[in-house]
C-alpha cells in the first residue's frame, strides 16, 4: 500500500490516534479491521516468517536454528570444581556474544514466580480500563513512567510498533515507588531487585569473557542504569502489514528480556530470522550497540524483531542496561586492553547521549547507527 497517497493526511492520523490515550489496545477493543496506515511496514508482506529453518548437509534434513541457552548453575568461585564451572559459562557466554550477540540463561537467581509475577502485573496494567491509565499516556520520553505507543521523536517516514508500553526509567538504581501504578507497583519493584543484582552478575562474565578482569566492565560503569519497558502485543486484524516490534538493534550496552509462552521473538542470525522460543525461567540477554563499539566488534550487537499475530496478545518485559547518569555524556572507545597492532581501534569515542541522540534522529526506519563512528 502507498502511504502518500493523494489526499492522505498522516499528522492528523496520528494526532486522531494519540488523542484517544488508549494505545494500540484501545484501536483492538474499537473493532477496527484496518489497521492506520502508519503502522504499516512497506516490506512486511514479503518478509513475514514464522518457522524458520535452515539445511544442514551433515544432518542430512532440516534443522531449527537454536539461539544458545546457558546454565549459570554453579558459577560461584568456591573450590576448584567452581573455578571449572565458572570458565565453562564464561566461555559459552563469549562465543554466544561473538557469534549470535543473543543468548538466554537459565539458574540466574531470579525466582520463576518473580518473573511470571511481573509479566502477569504488565498484562493487568494493559488490560485494565483504558480510563484507568490514559493519565499516565505520552510520548514524551523525559518521563520517569509513562504509558505510550508512538516513542519520542516521531516523523512522517517513521513506522510505528504494533504494540502498547509500560515504561519505567530508574537511574542508577532509584525507583520512584509511589510513581509505579498500583496494579503492578509490588511486581515492577521485586524484579528490579533482582535485576540489580542480575547485571552486576553478567557485568563480572562478560569482562572475563572479553579476556579482562571480573571487575573492569563494573569500573567503566557501562551498566549501571536501568529502564524497564513492560511491552503488550494486541492482536492484529492485518499482522502481514506490521510488526510488533520493527527489525532494530538496541543503543544499548546489555538488555534483559522476558516474555511469555506466546512467542514471536526472533533474532537475524546468518541472513535468517530465527525463533527465540520461550523457555519456562529462562530469561533472554541480548547484546547491545555500545557494548560492540567498546569491544572493538568483539562483540555483536544484532537485529531483532517481534512479529505481529492475529490471535491472542503477547506480554514482554525488557530491562534496558546503560552507564550510570553521572557517565552519560562520558566518552567511550574500544577497551585499550582489546587493542593491538593487529587489531586497532575500529571506533572513535563516543557517548551514550550522543549514540542514543544520533539513534532518534534519524530519518526513516532506525538502524544501528554504529557506522557513523567508524574511524
Amino acid at each position: 500500500m502507498e502511504l502518500n497517497q493523494p489526499g492522505y493526511d498522516w499528522d492528523s492520523e496520528v494526532a486522531s490516534f494519540e488523542k484517544t490515550r488508549a494505545g494500540v489496545k484501545g484501536l483492538v477493543d474499537s473493532g477496527i479491521v484496518k489497521i492506520p496506515r502508519f503502522f504499516i511496514h512497506k516490506s512486511q508482506s514479503s518478509n513475514l516468517k514464522e518457522d524458520i529453518s535452515v539445511s544442514n548437509n551433515d544432518a542430512g534434513g532440516g534443522v531449527k536454528l537454536q539461539i544458545p541457552m546457558v546454565d549459570l548453575q554453579g558459577i560461584e568461585r568456591h573450590g576448584i570444581f567452581c573455578s571449572r564451572r565458572r570458565n565453562e559459562v564464561v566461555d559459552e557466554i563469549r562465543r554466544a556474544s561473538e557469534n549470535w550477540g543473543f543468548f538466554q540463561i537459565v539458574n540466574h537467581g531470579v525466582p520463576i514466580s518473580v518473573i511470571d509475577g511481573l509479566l502477569a502485573g504488565t498484562r493487568r496494567f494493559h488490560e485494565q480500563l483504558k480510563e484507568d491509565k490514559m493519565e499516565l499516556y505520552s510520548s514524551d520520553t523525559r518521563k520517569k513512567v509513562r504509558f505510550y505507543t508512538i516513542h519520542g521523536n516521531f516523523k512522517e517516514n517513521n513506522v510505528a510498533n504494533w504494540r502498547d508500553v509500560l515504561s519505567i526509567n530508574f537511574p542508577d538504581d532509584l525507583i520512584d515507588f509511589e510513581a509505579i501504578p498500583k496494579v503492578c507497583r509490588n511486581e515492577v519493584v521485586e524484579y528490579l531487585k533482582h535485576m540489580s543484582k542480575l547485571r552486576d552478575v553478567l557485568s563480572e562474565l562478560l569482562s572475563e569473557a572479553l579476556g579482562l578482569e571480573s571487575d573492569h566492565l563494573g569500573n567503566m560503569e557501562v551498566m549501571k542504569t536501568d529502564y524497564l519497558a513492560c511491552n503488550y502485543y494486541p492482536p492484529c486484524p492485518e499482522p502481514s502489514l506490521t510488526l510488533g516490534i520493527l527489525e532494530h538493534s538496541d543503543t544499548t550496552f546489555l538488555t534483559i528480556l522476558s516474555q511469555d509462552t506466546t512467542g514471536g521473538l526472533q533474532v537475524l542470525h546468518q541472513g535468517q530470522w530465527t525463533d527465540v522460543p520461550p523457555v519456562p525461567g529462562a530469561l533472554v540477554v541480548n547484546i547491545g550497540d555500545l557494548m560492540q563499539l567498546i569491544t572493538n566488534d568483539k562483540f555483536k550487537s544484532v537485529e531483532h524483531r517481534v512479529l505481529a499475530r492475529s490471535i491472542g496478545s503477547r506480554v514482554s518485559t525488557s530491562c534496558f542496561i546503560y552507564p550510570s547518569s553521572t557517565h552519560m555524556l562520558k566518552p567511550y572507545g574500544p577497551i585499550k586492553e582489546l587493542l593491538s597492532e593487529n587489531n586497532p581501534a575500529l571506533y572513535r569515542e563516543v557517548s551514550n547521549f550522543e549514540y542514543v541522540t544520533a539513534y532518534t534522529n534519524q530519518e526513516g526506519e532506525r538502524v544501528s547507527v554504529l557506522p557513523k563512528f567508524r574511524l
